[in-house]
């Protein structure tokens, strides 16, 4: 059996004990969270409070508030079809393993060799005679270095990386939630067009029978043929419309297909009578809800990385020591190698520091500095519009209940104006184009009754977006919002 030679090496124990000490520090600003710009409550809405983030529970699915099975069906698909998430999800993963790469600087570094080399020298001296000498040497050895992290460098980096991977988490969920909105804007858009059509389909029926009644009139000599050929006009005019909801029908169902990874060809909805239940909305939103927003989460961890980089750029104005050891086995025979091998050791510390470089650290503290209060002005931006985004999406809600009460009455109005216009000319007291008038007006308002509907479906949509998935769930963690396929690392 191979012995490696037992060293013995004294050492004062201040000396050993001197680099774990000096590793308890870390160079650079430990991390604060930058203070945001925050409102106390929404402005929108009258008579709506800030609410404690006691008063909230978990709201994972918020498309189920619409109580629509379809689109819940769909949501679910996203998850396992959808390629854009599939990119972020696969550039999570990427930043999980950087992370766990930059851990890799706290342990030593082995290493081990083994070497057969043959050499050889000759001469030719003063013609006398020549010679030659040639032999071979085998090698094996072990070698070791550690860099303790003494100014916290590592430390530094590991924690840049951990935030950067919780950033890429958030990124995923921001990209899970974008595809989750945006189905739910096209299939609401889509359920509308549906209304749309069996709209202007009883239509067509309406003005049917109006084109029979005038030409019936026409024949029997109570009207004019330009009756008639108003009546006809119009009709068509509907079918027109009716046929133009088709290609704008057809081009949300692709987007819709191609949010879940289907081909569109192969991909089709029914359609589907009704629009979907519009969700009641608390009396209380908290605005502390846009913590848990995943671009503020993100631009949030993002700024930590970007501050524990400045750490990082300090450390290089500090020596590094480097604990090295290594040992060999030499022999020119390899049968002597097994039994008795030349010994070669060597153990020692190594302090390296640079002198000069021209001004590459200052420039690389200057850059790290500038790059964190980047992502300070980001992060306050992005709460700056998530605040704007969620005022935005309250003021629209408000306007379109206000605007949907009122068209709702203007709808009935010109309907009952339809109706007694149809009569009146039925008795031949006015001409067809009074009629055409009447129904081109209800026509109009219930079209866009429907259009008010699903702008409100959209603006629910987007005031559940802007509060980071629905008005109703925990804040979310400092760590940012994490992939089901993986934790994020600690």
């Amino acid at each position: 059996m191979m012995r490696l030679p037992r060293l013995s090496l004294r050492l004062h124990p201040a000396a050993l004990a001197l680099p774990l000490l000096l590793a308890g520090c870390a160079i650079g600003p430990d991390y604060e969270r930058p203070a945001t710009p925050m409102s106390a409550q929404f402005k929108q809405l009258d008579g709506w409070r800030l609410a404690e983030p006691a008063e909230v529970m978990r709201d994972d699915q918020w498309w189920a508030r619409y109580q629509d099975g379809t689109l819940s069906a769909l949501v679910r698909d996203i998850d396992v079809s959808n390629q854009n998430l599939a990119q972020a999800e696969a550039r999570y993963r990427q930043a999980l393993a950087l992370s766990d790469g930059a851990r890799a600087g706290f342990f030593p570094t082995l290493g081990a060799s083994a070497s057969a080399s043959r050499s050889g020298s000759s001469g030719n001296g003063g013609g006398q005679g020549s010679g030659s000498n040639a032999g071979t040497r085998y090698e094996a050895g072990l070698t070791a270095s550690w860099l303790p992290d003494i100014w916290g460098r590592v430390r530094r980096e590991v924690e840049a990386g951990r935030a950067t991977a919780q950033a890429s988490a958030a990124d995923l969920a921001a990209a899970r939630l974008s595809a989750q909105s945006s189905l739910a804007l096209a299939y609401f858009q889509l359920r509308v067009l549906d209304q749309q059509a069996v709209l202007l389909s009883q239509t067509v029926q309406a003005y049917e029978r109006s084109f029979t009644l005038t030409r019936n009139q026409y024949e029997a000599g109570l009207t004019a043929r330009a009756d008639v050929v108003q009546a006809e006009t119009q009709l068509e005019q509907v079918r027109v419309q009716l046929r133009d909801l088709d290609w704008q029908r057809a081009q949300q169902e692709n987007a819709i297909a191609v949010l879940v990874g289907r081909v569109p060809s192969d991909f089709s909805l029914p359609r589907v009578d009704g629009l979907p239940r519009l969700p009641a909305i608390p009396q209380a939103l908290p605005s502390t809800l846009l913590q848990r927003r995943p671009d503020i989460s993100s631009a949030e961890r993002t700024v930590a990385a970007a501050n524990a980089r400045i750490g990082v750029a300090e450390a290089a104005w500090f020596p590094d020591l480097t604990l090295s050891a290594s040992g060999s086995l030499q022999h020119n025979n390899f049968a002597d190698w097994i039994s008795a091998p030349y010994r070669v050791w060597s153990l020692g510390p190594a302090l390296a520091l640079s002198l000069f470089d021209g001004g590459a650290r200052s420039a690389a503290l200057a850059q790290a500095t500038a790059s964190y209060d980047e992502q300070v002005a980001r992060y306050r931006q992005t709460v700056l519009d998530g605040l704007r985004e969620t005022e935005d999406a309250l003021a629209l809600l408000r306007t379109m209940e206000a605007e949907i009460v009122q068209q709702r009455r203007v709808v009935a109005l010109a309907e009952e104006n339809e109706t007694l216009v149809t009569n009146r000319y039925r008795e031949g007291i006015v001409t067809f184009l009074e009629v055409a008038v009447a129904q081109n007006t209800t026509l109009t308002a219930r079209r866009t009754l429907l259009q008010l509907q699903g702008t409100q479906l959209q603006a629910s949509v987007q005031l559940m977006t802007a509060l980071g998935g629905g008005w109703d769930g925990d804040l979310a963690p400092e760590t940012g919002p994490l992939s089901p396929r993986r934790t994020t690392p600690d």
